[in-house]
């Protein structure tokens, strides 16, 4: 019978009030919404419906704007724009354009003249259910629109590759999984995956448990009621309710507090949240996805973590393996954060040299792909290969090798080649090598090491360029400075 047969979990989660005098009317509609949503109550007056809006948070209000008393169109605490959390279908027998001017005025999602048939009013129910679970998807994508990585696991090592068919094997699953590394092994990603994987089709939705204070925890995953606690002025949707359908990233999850991890235990085991405030539990479908890099097992002997929470949380387990055993990734990855990196900064693509890659992979990488990524980054913007970078950090100033020298830009490579004269008189493999008074400064060394070469090349500067691998330009220039110099 229209849209409102599809039966999208989502809806299971959606509360809705009808307010009406007339106990039949009442009657039918409650019958008819309780086939779809788990929530459904009814009040005869303003005044009784005021009071289960005080206790509870309604999604939709079905209101009849002929009561006794107060009308529908004077429930102003309902319809305040500062605080009010829920669409309004209004239902009247008078079909006045003064009174349809009211109730739009008021807030109205819709207006249904009575008498209606029952698909009428189904279908006006969908119109408004659809448009608030877009609204909540696209809550979720905001909260999460500056966590853009890429969904890809990079990277093919043994390790690597396990854990990517691991991920493919649970995803389909709706147990909860654990994910443990150490910090920056790219949990998120991982959560990411999973869901993806998944194809839930409600939104993937992350929070870090260290992030959020205590106290205000509760109200972050459940939701409030307003008036719930001193500053609560109107109802939220707990992150909860947001991910209904989708999947629920708690990272940090060693950070929780005690009390909250009783609170998270029961909404895993009853699969229903109570509000801050509320009376009534609302059923959620959600998939969890926890991550920590600490050990749970000892911190639940120490007594910080419940240990049925833990036995909850680890019915499926993705350990991910840190950077330092899994180095044959390196190559991929940085070749990944410098394509990425260097768009981000609006700088040219760069590429690092064997030597590079080399002392990457010999380093032991506390930081993990974090560390790494943010490396790539201070490499890019100063200007410096990792492994000249590496060597001044341990002290050592001396100019790199040629070979050692990553491509950043032309006039970059052109002044790291001609500041390195070579050191020896042999000759090895048809190379000719030179060697120069160790009282001589750089830039005499530089001026004569350049001259031999083009001496070499009998004056073909092209071909002394590219033996020096600099740009013609350069040697040009070079030559121009050694003349306004001696003109002075």
């Amino acid at each position: 019978m229209s849209e409102f047969t599809s039966s999208s979990p989502s809806w299971a989660a959606v509360s809705v009030l009808v307010v009406d005098d007339e106990p039949g009317m009442r009657a039918i509609l409650k019958k008819a919404l309780s086939k779809k949503f788990a929530q459904v109550d009814t009040a005869g007056s303003i005044e009784e419906a005021e009071e289960l809006r005080k206790r509870c948070h309604f999604d939709l209000l079905i209101v009849d704007i002929n009561l006794p008393g107060r009308s529908g169109i004077e429930w102003h605490e309902a319809f305040d724009p500062q605080t009010r959390r829920s669409d309004v279908i209004f239902m009247t027998g008078y079909a006045d354009l003064d009174t349809a001017i009211k109730a739009l005025r008021a807030g109205a999602s819709d207006f249904i003249l009575k008498p209606f048939n029952l698909e009428q009013m189904m279908q006006s129910v969908s119109r408004c259910i659809e448009r608030r679970l877009v609204e909540r998807q696209n809550f979720a994508l905001q909260r999460d629109i500056e966590r853009t990585f890429p969904i890809d696991i990079i990277g093919d090592a043994a390790k690597t590759l396990s854990m990517k068919k691991l991920i493919t094997q649970i995803a389909p699953s709706m147990a909860a999984v654990l994910v443990e590394g150490e910090s920056g092994t790219g949990k998120e990603l991982v959560a990411r995956a999973l869901h993806q994987l998944s194809l839930r089709n409600g939104p993937f939705v992350p929070l870090n448990c260290g992030a959020i204070a205590p106290d205000l925890l509760e109200s972050e995953l459940f939701g409030h009621i307003q008036g719930a606690f001193t500053g609560a002025k109107k109802g939220r949707e707990g992150l909860f309710r947001v991910a209904n359908g989708g999947t629920l990233f708690l990272d940090e999850i060693g950070e929780m507090p005690l009390a909250m991890q009783t609170s998270l235990l029961r909404v895993l085991e009853q699969k229903a949240i109570r509000p801050v405030g509320g009376e009534r539990e609302i059923p959620v479908d959600v998939r969890i996805v926890a991550a920590t890099n600490r050990n749970l097992k000892e911190e639940v002997e120490a007594g910080r973590f419940r240990q049925d929470l833990y036995y909850r949380l680890n019915v499926l387990t993705v350990d991910l393996p840190p950077l330092r055993d899994r180095v044959e990734d390196i190559p991929a990855l940085a070749h990944h954060f410098t394509l990425k990196l260097a768009k981000d900064l609006g700088m040219k693509s760069v590429s690092w040299t064997h030597e590079d890659i080399k002392a990457m992979q010999a380093y032991d990488w506390p930081g993990n792909i974090r560390e790494l990524r943010n490396m790539m980054e201070r490499c890019i913007l100063l200007g410096k290969p990792p492994a000249e970078y590496w060597r001044e950090l341990q002290g050592d100033i001396s100019p790199l090798p040629r070979a050692e020298i990553a491509h950043f830009d032309q006039d970059r490579i052109d002044e790291a080649n001609l500041q390195n004269p070579c050191r020896c008189t042999s000759v090895v493999d048809d190379e000719e090598q030179y060697c120069y008074p160790t009282t001589w400064t750089l830039k005499e060394v530089e001026k004569a090491h350049i001259m031999q070469v083009v001496d070499s090349h009998e004056g073909n500067k092209s071909a002394a360029a590219r033996k020096l691998g600099v740009a013609r330009k350069t040697l040009e220039r070079k030559y121009k400075e050694w003349v306004d110099e001696a003109a002075l």
